[in-house]
C-alpha cells in the first residue's frame, strides 16, 4: 500500500458525515448565504476568494458570453432534447461538447496567444512590433488570428467593446489588454482591412490582467454558456422547435448522388 505521503491529493473539497469542507471553508457555515455564486466559482477555480475587481469582471464576462441566439451549441442541445425529452443532462452535454476552437473555446486560444506575445514583450519587444509580427506570421501561413473576425458583428463586436470600456474605466487594463489593442491594429494591417475583435479576445486579456492562469480562461465561457443552454432547454420543453430545425436542415441541404456511388 502507498504511504500517506505518496497518496494523490485534491485541494478542492471533502464531504464528512456532519459537514462539507470546500477549499478550507465550511460550506454551510462560511459560504452558504455569505458568498455569491460568482465568488464561489472563483474560490473553486483558484482556491482564493476574489478581489472586488475579479468578482466584478467575472460577472461581466459570464453575462457577456452566456447567450448569443441560435448558435450551434444551442441548436444541438435543443435537437437532442427533442429526440430524448427525458435527458436534460444529455442535451446540456450535447451543447457543451460544441465548445471548441470555433465557438467559445477561442478565448483559450486568445489567452495562449497573448501569453506568447507578452513573453516577447518581457524580453524587450515593443508591444506593437510583437503584435505586428504575430499577425503577419498568421496571415502568411493562411491561419486565422484567434479573437478576430465574426460572422455577425461587423465592424465591431459590442460585447468586446464594452468589456474593454469597463476595463479601462475601472483601471484594470494591463499589458494583455494593451496587446489586444495592438493585435487589432496589426490584424488590420496584415489582412489589408479591419477585422472585428470578437468577445473572446478581451475575455482572455482581462482575465490574464486580473491574474487568472491561462488554463482557467475557457472555464468562463463553458460555465456561462451552460446557463444559456438551460434557458434554451427550458423554452424547448414549453415551445419545441428542435424538430422544426431538423426539418429545416432537411429542406435546406440538397442530396446529390455522386456518379461513383454505384447504381441506384
Amino acid at each position: 500500500m502507498l504511504g500517506d505521503a505518496e497518496l494523490p491529493v485534491t485541494h478542492i473539497s471533502q464531504a464528512y458525515p456532519d459537514r462539507v469542507e470546500v477549499r478550507g471553508r465550511d460550506l454551510c457555515g462560511d459560504l452558504m448565504g455569505r458568498v455569491s455564486f460568482t465568488e464561489y466559482f472563483h474560490l473553486l477555480l483558484t482556491g482564493r476568494e476574489p478581489t472586488d475587481e475579479q468578482r466584478f469582471f467575472l460577472d461581466v464576462l459570464l453575462v457577456a458570453i452566456a447567450e448569443h441566439g441560435m448558435m450551434p451549441t444551442n441548436v444541438a442541445a435543443r435537437m437532442t432534447l427533442a429526440a430524448d425529452p427525458g435527458s436534460l443532462q444529455g442535451a446540456v452535454a450535447a451543447g457543451i461538447l460544441g465548445c471548441g476552437p470555433v465557438i467559445l473555446g477561442t478565448s483559450e486560444e486568445c489567452a495562449r496567444l497573448l501569453e506568447r506575445a507578452q513573453k516577447q514583450v518581457a524580453g524587450g519587444g515593443a508591444p506593437a512590433v510583437v503584435a505586428a509580427e504575430l499577425a503577419r506570421e498568421a496571415h502568411a501561413c493562411g491561419a486565422r488570428l484567434p479573437g478576430f473576425g465574426h460572422p455577425v458583428h461587423r465592424p465591431l463586436d459590442p460585447r468586446a467593446e464594452r468589456i474593454v470600456e469597463l476595463a479601462d474605466a475601472r483601471g484594470v487594463s494591463g499589458p494583455h489588454v494593451l496587446l489586444a489593442g495592438c493585435l487589432r491594429e496589426a490584424a488590420a494591417a496584415a489582412w489589408g482591412r479591419p477585422l472585428t475583435m470578437n468577445v473572446a479576445m478581451p475575455i482572455a486579456a482581462v482575465m490574464l490582467d486580473l491574474g487568472f492562469p491561462a488554463v482557467t480562461v475557457k472555464a468562463v465561457p463553458i460555465l456561462a454558456r451552460t446557463a444559456g443552454l438551460l434557458a434554451h432547454l427550458a423554452e424547448e420543453q414549453q415551445h419545441p422547435v428542435g424538430f422544426v430545425m431538423a426539418g429545416g436542415a432537411e429542406e435546406t441541404v440538397v442530396y446529390e448522388r455522386r456518379q461513383d456511388d454505384g447504381p441506384p
